[in-house]
């Protein structure tokens, strides 16, 4: 990017960053403050298990809409609207008397995650068309490090804020500051949508296909560690606000490795050797927690934090498997939609299993149990091409015809 365009793109460069950072604290507050929120709510064990599970639920039925009200109204247009939804439901969730009324306002919050989780892959390749790697890069880095900051500063807010509400509330301030950065960009540099290219219908490709399971697994594991890792830690004996931090280092251990992750999985000529480590890793950790979740809790939050780059490396990834803006969109709403869906189970079943035991062994071999799909789901994920080579190539080979393979 020359300095003379720098000022000109300046607007699309804060809205993505400021999107993103909005993308993960939603989740993270909660699974801090949870022992908290459950007696003032009301909320048991299924209803906890319910709002854990709620990010992957607002995904995958609100995520489809995001391209539908792109092409009608414009990405610009989509994101302004998904901030000042995150905006209204932060706020009115604080303020929520009773558990169903504070579960409605956090979906009504996720919704616009749900638009923006979905969108911001397809702005950055159309914004930024020679800088994806390093774009995708800079706002991967910028939404694990919103997670890690806000599951650390969860427990210590709520503290200086004098309860678990302001310290729930106080994030609305980080999404209206996107809305405006929304808003600014929309009008400086709008972003028009192409006409869409002729692409048959991603159900029948196996590289979309691959990808929403792939990402159902790692989806499953990633809400399931947010919103419960730290009640695991309270449960073992760990005070609350070490606990947020543990679950910060889970997730934000990854961040050293995001800025370099687009580029390396762009320039391996094998991405199988990074699933088979962060499966490794997963298991690892599972295996703490379930042997000395006290004594081995620093060690398990670090092997968590590697394990879970595997949810950053299948997102990034949706980038990489579709080579033009409406081809990332369809692939990424299909992906997300579809790999969300699947996982809802995960983090409501975590709830439920505790809830029957009294204990956490359950809910942690859950876990490790689906580290073998995982990594055979990686495995076959990690196979380059896109989906325009695989589905057109189909096309033009005719039925029978094999599908065309090419690299990114």
């Amino acid at each position: 990017m020359t300095p003379r365009r720098l000022p000109r793109a300046l607007p699309l460069v804060l809205l993505v960053l400021l999107t993103s950072l909005n993308l993960r604290p939603i989740a993270t507050t909660v699974g801090p403050l949870l022992a908290e929120i459950q007696p003032s709510l009301g909320m048991d064990g299924v209803l906890s298990g319910v709002l854990t599970a709620l990010p992957n639920l607002c995904f995958a039925l609100i995520g489809p809409l995001a391209p539908l009200l792109s092409r009608r109204f414009g990405p610009m247009s989509v994101l302004m609207a998904g901030m000042a939804v995150l905006t209204a439901g932060l706020a009115a969730r604080a303020l929520a008397p009773g558990a169903w009324t504070f579960l409605l306002f956090t979906v009504l919050a996720m919704s616009g995650v749900a638009v923006a989780n979905v969108l911001l892959p397809a702005v950055v390749r159309h914004s930024f068309p020679g800088r994806v790697e390093r774009m995708t890069a800079l706002y991967s880095t910028v939404l694990t490090g919103g997670a890690t900051v806000a599951a650390a500063a969860a427990v210590p807010l709520a503290a200086a804020l004098g309860s678990w509400r302001w310290g729930l509330g106080i994030w609305a301030l980080l999404s209206a500051a996107a809305l405006l950065s929304a808003a600014r960009a929309r009008v400086s540099q709008p972003v028009h949508t192409p006409a869409p290219h002729r692409l048959p219908p991603l159900r029948h490709s196996r590289i979309a296909r691959g990808m929403a399971v792939y990402l159902a697994v790692n989806a499953t594991t990633a809400y399931a560690v947010m919103g419960w890792l730290p009640q695991i830690y309270r449960d073992a004996g760990i005070p609350a606000d070490t606990a947020g931090v543990m679950l910060a280092v889970a997730l934000g251990l990854v961040v050293p490795l995001t800025p370099f992750l687009p580029a390396l999985i762009a320039r391996l000529p094998d991405q199988r050797p990074l699933v088979w480590v962060f499966c490794l890793s997963s298991l690892a950790a599972y295996a703490g927690l379930l042997l000395a979740p006290g004594a081995l809790a620093w060690p398990c939050a670090v092997l968590l934090g590697l394990g879970g780059a595997g949810f950053p490396l299948a997102l990034t990834m949706i980038g990489l498997r579709s080579r033009s803006q409406e081809g990332v969109a369809r692939l990424s709403s299909f992906a997300q939609s579809l790999g969300y869906l699947f996982s809802i189970p995960g983090p409501l079943l975590m709830g439920v299993l505790h809830q029957r035991t009294g204990g956490w062994d359950a809910p942690v071999w859950f876990l490790a149990v689906l580290v073998l799909p995982q990594l055979v789901l990686g495995l076959h994920a990690a196979r380059r091409g896109t989906v325009e080579d695989e589905l057109i190539g189909r096309e033009d080979a005719g039925e029978g015809g094999a599908p065309v393979t090419g690299r990114v």
